[in-house]
């Protein structure tokens, strides 16, 4: 470029453009046009310049160390001057300069420069003009921004509070998320529920991008006019927070909350990114003005109206689906606290740990934290948190239970032992019952003379009945039928290398519950019709049939498929068992976030204090059992657990029933059945009550009489349902006539359970009454078993001792477990009801009524 052209060039594109055409052309007649490469420094902060530079074309851009000046940082436009100040103040370099791009400059060096300042003074004018200029722009900044900072001043966000905490997959894709918001400019959804810390996650997205020098402010959409003003500004006047926010970012907190007449200003705002000021009523429509600053909404639910308007949507976990992360998060706030004060930090122990695990935290994060910070202060100078100090972290499922484990470390050891119960299985009762089968089968018929006959009927059915409120299905961990159902699969998979099927569950699901209905029904009527209890063969040919079925589903199906769908005293324990004090149980959090292997479940080789097991034989998980129906007390769960999240707890009997149990067909009806088997146990003395003259030795008559006892107790039971049916509809049909008129008392509107869920309002009174018919057998017989025994093998015990109570003691008993029997069956009726004691009167009368006649045939009988 000739000098003309380089003076013409000089005086439009530069600061130097005011100089006077001498000067201007003594600049340019020493200018050499140079080229840079890109990421070539030159300039180098604190250090002093070695030329002027001209930028012509290219790209630069400028660091300093100087925090508090801004300035200093600046980009740079063809033709801007570098070093001009530097070189007439004879000052070093403020700040380091580099090449982006290639770059192309007009070069003086710094000595010929101050030649030609020093001839002509006119060049340091300029400068003076052009830093009173910079003064004055500064000015204007300054009292811009200082007006900008007072008005964000109450919303401003100075900092995010924390970042995600953890390494489940829920954190990580949380990070990620925020990641992916901070990369662009899209407006941002946020919704959880309370306790999250959404609005921090917010500030996570600012503070991750590259506008994080820009403000973030958070503003309570609660607070809002309806007419916005505190956002858009008013027309003409005060300037609103999306103006001075520029390329800020804009939280908008509780979304919800947001005025009705406010949401399609902000939904235009999120759709165009444009705005309107307030305007007063009677004045123009102001102009549209854009939106610059970045907008981030939090909910506590998904906002339907909002959703299509934003560019990104972030659901944030609740905690209770990331208990991985809860011992990260407990360590990260107690080491908040403690360096916070200046206290010695403490170590939480594993049965806290486990214990916050198991907790679901409705409050997420800020319950969590309260709960730690809580902790610290009431442990004071003790150096661990125990499990005691979490005492709020207590689930509603897991309240008014006492963990017997815990309580009796001895128990644990016993059901962590080879004794419970493979010692007791294969050691006593598969040889104890191979030799009962065969003495009720060569030894004497009659109970009276029969040790195996007289434990089967008057010890087995009234000590089991006996012990189903306590331990649940107690019976199947040591039941001799599933017993001789392993060692058939145990031969048939080594000898034969067969490989078992796996279960059909959704067929025995729906079909299973029937089958045992049905093989009980034919039980009770072999029973009842061949006198099994009275036959020893016939007894021992139902204990092989039923050993038979669990023999040959074992050599078919894996683990306990018999057990679990189709034994039929399996089907009676698990009923009765709902009724249990106790219960086996995992904690939920714990096992959600700790354990990868489920070996409880599945079975597997040793891990931590966890023993090699096959896992559970009826395919139950200990903390998705939603009652005692599906779990037989094997333990095998408790050995297998490396976590010591197995739980042995004391609770409320038969609790589920009331709270979150799930009704089945199938147990209704053999809860029926069940209670039939009273009055057909009690056939005879049913008959003397009723003056009936049915001939018990004929077949085809006791068979009739006896169906027709098995279903009238069921008939009547449904009739009192109907009673009930029929009330709760009046009911509701005169609420539905009168509550137009104000004149008339409205009854309150009655909505009835469903039949199947009152009719476990039944299960206390079964079970008491089975209870009451075998007390006569255990008090009244089953103290003979020693003359009983010897008289098995033909030899004299008249003179052994007996125990045997007194016929009027029995009375007693039976009639005391009768009554508390109907009591309890009232107590648990109203409980699943939910509803006034005059409502379910009908149904509490058919209590009665059972009772009474129960009391008729049993005690008075």
């Amino acid at each position: 470029m000739t000098s003309p052209e380089s003076v013409i060039w000089l005086q439009e594109r530069t600061a130097l453009g005011g100089l006077s055409p001498e000067p201007l052309s003594a600049i340019a007649q020493v200018l050499e046009e140079k080229v840079f490469p890109a990421n070539y420094n030159i300039a180098t902060e604190a250090n002093s310049p070695e030329a002027l530079y001209i930028l012509l074309s290219g790209k630069l851009e400028s660091k300093s160390s100087n925090k508090n000046n801004p300035s200093l940082a600046v980009g740079f436009l063809p033709g801007s001057i570098i070093h001009l100040q530097e070189i007439l103040l004879d000052e070093l370099a403020q700040r380091t300069i580099t090449t982006i791009t290639e770059c192309h400059f007009w070069v003086v060096s710094a000595t010929v420069f101050q030649e030609i300042i020093g001839k002509y003074p006119e060049i340091a004018q300029v400068l003076s003009r052009m830093l009173a200029q910079e003064l004055a722009q500064l000015a204007s900044a300054f009292s811009y921004e200082q007006e900008r900072s007072l008005a964000l001043r109450p919303y401003l966000v100075t900092k995010a509070r924390r970042g995600i905490v953890g390494t489940s997959r829920y954190a990580v894709r949380l990070r990620e998320q925020i990641r992916e918001a901070a990369s662009d400019r899209k407006s941002v959804l946020i919704f959880g529920e309370p306790g999250l810390e959404k609005d921090n996650v917010a500030t996570l997205i600012h503070f991750g991008s590259k506008y994080r020098r820009e403000p973030i402010i958070k503003i309570n959409c609660g607070i809002l006019q309806t007419s916005g003003a505190e956002l858009f500004g008013r027309a003409g006047g005060k300037s609103g927070l999306l103006e001075w926010l520029g390329e800020g970012t804009l939280i908008l907190n509780n979304i919800q909350e947001t005025p009705p007449e406010l949401l399609p200003r902000i939904k235009q705002l999120l759709q165009n990114n444009t705005y309107i000021p307030v305007t007063r009523p009677g004045e123009p429509d102001a102009e549209t003005r854009t939106n610059r600053a970045r907008i981030m909404i939090v909910a506590e639910k998904n906002q339907a109206q909002i959703e299509r308007c934003v560019g990104r949507i972030i659901k944030v976990p609740p905690l209770r689906v990331r208990k991985t992360d809860i011992n990260a998060q407990v360590e990260y706030y107690i080491s908040l606290y403690t360096r916070a004060r200046g206290i010695r930090k403490p170590h939480v122990t594993p049965e806290a740990l486990r214990r916050l695990q198991s907790y679901d935290f409705p409050g997420n994060l800020k319950e969590l934290q309260n709960l730690v910070e809580r902790a610290i202060v009431q442990a004071g100078e003790a150096k661990e948190l125990t499990e005691e100090i979490f005492w709020a972290a207590e689930t509603k499922k897991k309240r008014f239970r006492l963990n017997l484990l815990n309580a009796y470390p001895g128990l644990r050891k016993f059901l962590r032992s080879p004794w419970w119960p493979a010692r007791i299985n294969y050691g006593f009762t598969v040889a104890a019952f191979a030799l009962m089968i065969a003495v009720l089968f060569v030894g004497p018929q009659t109970r009276d003379r029969n040790f195996a006959l007289n434990l089967f009927w008057a010890w087995w059915w009234p000590v089991f009945l006996f012990l189903f409120p306590f331990l649940g299905r107690i019976w199947c961990s040591v039941c001799p039928f599933m017993i001789y159902g392993e060692i058939t699969q145990k031969i048939s998979i080594s000898l034969f290398g067969k490989q078992l099927q796996r279960w059909p569950r959704e067929e025995a699901e729906k079909w299973g519950g029937w089958f045992l209905f049905g093989l009980f029904t034919l039980i009770f009527l072999w029973e009842e019709l061949w006198d099994l209890q009275n036959t020893a063969y016939l007894s021992a040919c139902l204990l092989l049939l039923i050993t038979a079925g669990a023999m040959i589903c074992s050599a078919i199906f894996e683990r306990r498929f018999w057990c679990r769908y189709l034994c039929p005293i399996g089907g009676m324990n698990g009923l009765f068992a709902k009724l249990s004090m106790t219960e086996l149980r995992a904690q939920q959090g714990i096992c959600s976030a700790t354990c990868t292997t489920y070996q409880c479940y599945k079975g597997g080789p040793q891990k931590g204090e966890g023993m090699e097991t096959n896992g559970c034989p009826l395919y139950s998980h200990p903390a998705q059992l939603e009652d005692n129906r599906d779990c037989v007390l094997c333990m095998t769960c408790l050995k297998a657990c490396p976590h010591r999240s197995v739980e042995f707890n004391l609770r409320p009997p038969g609790i589920e029933l009331w709270t979150t149990h799930v009704s089945h067909n199938y147990e209704v009806a053999l809860l029926l059945l069940l209670l039939g088997g009273v009055y057909l146990h009690r056939l005879p003395e049913l008959q003397s009550w009723l003056g009936l003259q049915t001939d018990l030795n004929q077949f085809f008559p006791h068979l009739g009489l006896s169906l027709v006892v098995l279903l009238i107790p069921a008939a009547f039971i449904f009739l009192a349902y109907a009673l009930l049916k029929t009330y709760c509809w009046l009911n509701n049909y005169i609420f539905s006539i009168s509550s137009a008129s104000s004149a008339v008392k409205i009854p309150n509107r009655i909505k009835l359970r469903s039949f199947t869920e009152l009719a476990y309002g039944y299960l206390p009174l079964v079970l008491g009454g089975n209870l009451a018919h075998y007390l006569r057998l255990g008090l009244g017989e089953g103290g003979r078993i020693l003359p009983v025994f010897f008289a098995t093998f033909g030899l004299d015990g008249g003179q052994l001792p007996i125990v045997v109570a007194h016929p009027a003691v029995i009375a007693f008993l039976q009639g005391t477990t009768l009554m508390v029997s109907v009591l309890l069956s009232m107590l648990l009726t109203q409980k699943i009801a939910r509803q006034p004691l005059r409502v379910m009167l009908s149904q509490h009368l058919a209590a009665i009524a059972l009772g009474i006649s129960m009391w008729q045939i049993i005690v008075s009988g």
